[in-house]
């Protein structure tokens, strides 16, 4: 995220907000996972629900530009980007895996994204997602994810795109 908001002060004051936006159009999916303490939280995306369509990706356009201001040009070509580079098979698609910093390595991360993992591989779905740090890689390959790409975003951060198959 710090990309796309240019500098840590925004960042901070701007997550809030853009997460507060991001759980409004993805709750409706049913597919949210925290954890009580609310210390960490997965968004996932079901099969056939991502992108977002036309009227999300307006009304979220609007909100980043008013977060990210002057930036809005470089986010808005590094999220085309990353919707060209969209698998178009069907996939559960985590959108967004997040853990307080203090409670990094302590299991959280692997609670939240489990479910949707066990449900892909009774159901034999295929999920994937974009680690935005290399040191999450191995992360996801505990889970059996495989990396399928390493993406230079335009004027912006090196991320890899992760498959998964149903086990």
């Amino acid at each position: 995220m710090t990309w796309m908001f240019g500098d840590d002060a925004r960042r901070h004051k701007g997550l809030p907000r853009l997460f507060a936006a991001l759980l409004k159009e993805s709750i409706p999916f049913g597919e949210v996972y925290t954890t009580e303490a609310l210390d960490g939280a997965a968004i996932w995306n079901p099969p056939g629900t991502f992108p977002l369509g036309w009227r999300t990706n307006t009304k979220m356009g609007f909100l980043m530009a008013r977060l990210i201001r002057a930036r809005i040009a470089v986010c808005a070509q590094g999220l085309l980007f990353f919707d060209r580079h969209h698998p178009a098979e069907p996939h559960w698609y985590l959108q967004m895996l997040g853990t307080d910093p203090q409670l990094q390595g302590k299991g959280i991360g692997s609670s939240l994204i489990r479910p949707i993992l066990d449900r892909c591989d009774r159901e034999g779905a295929r999920a994937y997602l974009e680690a935005s740090k290399e040191e999450n890689v191995p992360f996801y390959a505990r889970f059996g994810f495989f990396i399928t790409e390493e993406m230079k975003v335009p004027r912006g951060p090196t991320v890899w795109a992760m498959w998964r198959d149903p086990h």
